[in-house]
C-alpha cells in the first residue's frame, strides 16, 4: 500500500464533548493487483485523527471503494497502521 496524496479537513464539535481535535482525512492509495484490497474503480482509506494532550493516534479509519463509495471490511496491518498514523501526523492543517 502506497498513499499517494490526500484531502484533510478538522472536525468541528459544537458541543464541546470530545476532548482535543479531530481530522478527518480521506487518503489516496495505490494498491497491488495481488492484494485482495486491490480495486479496478480505486481504493481510498478515510481517517479520523484525533489530536490530544497525550498524543495523537487514529481514532478510526475504513477503506472505501473510489468509484461506488461502498466501505471495504478489511484492517490495516501493524505496519500500514504506523504509515498512516505517521503520514497523519505530518500532515495536519
Amino acid at each position: 500500500m502506497e498513499i499517494t496524496g490526500h484531502n484533510v479537513e478538522k472536525l468541528n464539535d459544537p458541543t464541546g464533548i470530545i476532548v482535543g481535535d479531530r481530522y478527518e482525512f480521506f487518503l489516496n492509495i495505490e494498491v497491488p493487483e495481488d492484494d485482495e484490497l486491490y480495486s479496478e474503480n480505486g481504493v481510498l482509506l478515510k481517517v479520523i485523527y484525533a489530536v490530544e494532550d497525550q498524543g495523537s493516534r487514529i481514532a478510526l479509519y475504513q477503506f472505501i471503494e473510489r468509484a461506488t463509495n461502498e466501505v471495504l471490511d478489511f484492517a490495516l496491518e501493524d505496519e500500514e497502521e504506523e504509515l498512516v498514523n505517521e503520514y497523519c501526523k505530518q500532515h495536519i492543517e
